[in-house]
């Protein structure tokens, strides 16, 4: 058929690429990760992420504002305990007037429109820095998932959309499912961490939130006996089918731009939206990168972002969402 076909028709000029284009970035692609920290009058940046900050109470009420007037609608939200606070069982989690509560409560006052997701994990919370309970050198399953059913339905009272389970127990969708059933919540949506991968890009995130485990006899070292082998493809979309029969409305993976293919397996699999997280070490790789001159932040910015829609992503939870409405 040649010359008949000449598929450089349609990449002629800037106005036919736009016209064909097949994947599509908008504001409403976006779920903006938020960290909170005690205090008042603080905005500080974390040195791993450059650019990107803790907020006090007051000063999330400023950002959400922003955000909601930029078009970016819904924020997902991690608090970062002071020491004092941390022990083994994850107490503080439970906390009414704790900080991810209260923190729940001033997007929702300055923002009621605003769709607000909480992380549930004890991480932040644990003296040992573990998503669980730590007993006898193991992370134990069971007796944490109790504690994260409870953590959810404190996040549902306070007003969370959905609650966002990230540390990958076994068997924890359901009961958090059946917990905030029980208690009336039956409006608060699960996003399950279905794929979270044991992966070495969440260094900046752990510095954030100082939640990386810690060095102790006894206690395991890495998060690899509950977050997924990198190497395995087939259980995460065992992982994410168990996951929505047990209740879970959105599905994740996480990170994003080294498991695109495990995001376009799973949504040729499931009929329920997927999420991806474009985690703190693709965010930082791209600034550290820009600021030495080496790429164009911009144009690689959205090229990730691009292929992570591309693959199949219908949410992307990225650091990167208000450089990429204020290129826009």
């Amino acid at each position: 058929m040649y010359p008949l076909i000449r598929n450089r028709r349609l990449r002629s000029s800037d106005a036919i690429r736009h016209l064909v284009r097949e994947t599509i970035i908008t504001p409403s692609d976006f779920l903006v990760p938020l960290f909170v920290v005690e205090g008042k009058g603080v905005k500080e940046e974390i040195n791993s992420m450059p650019n990107y900050y803790r907020l006090s109470l007051d000063n999330l009420e400023k950002e959400v504002k922003e955000l909601w007037n930029m078009g970016l609608c819904a924020v997902l939200l991690f608090v970062k305990v002071p020491e004092n606070l941390k022990d083994n069982a994850g107490s503080e989690a439970l906390n009414e007037n704790g900080l991810m509560q209260l923190a729940i409560k001033t997007v929702k006052n300055a923002c009621p429109e605003m769709l607000v997701m909480t992380d549930v994990a004890l991480d932040p919370y644990s003296s040992y820095g573990h998503d669980g309970i730590v007993s006898d050198g193991q992370i134990v399953n069971d007796e944490t998932v109790e504690v994260l059913a409870e953590m959810s339905i404190s996040h549902a009272k306070a007003g969370a959309d959905f609650v966002a389970p990230s540390d990958m127990m076994d068997g924890r969708i359901l009961s958090i499912r059946e917990a905030l059933e029980d208690e009336g919540y039956t409006n608060t949506g699960i996003m399950s961490y279905s794929a979270k991968y044991a992966s070495a890009f969440y260094g900046p995130f752990r510095d954030a939130l100082d939640s990386a485990p810690v060095d102790q006899k006894n206690v395991p070292k890495d998060k690899k006996t509950y977050q997924m082998d990198s190497a395995n493809r087939f259980e995460a979309i065992r992982e994410t089918q168990q996951d929505i029969d047990e209740g879970a409305d959105i599905v994740m993976i996480k990170p994003g731009l080294c498991y695109l293919d495990i995001v376009r397996e799973i949504k040729n699999e499931v009929d329920v939206p997927v999420a991806v997280y474009q985690v703190s070490g693709e965010y930082a790789m791209v600034k550290a990168a820009a600021e030495k001159g080496w790429l164009d932040h911009d144009a690689v910015m959205m090229e990730q972002l691009i292929a992570i829609k591309r693959a199949g992503a219908n949410i992307i939870a990225s650091y990167f969402a208000k450089d990429v409405v204020r290129l826009m």
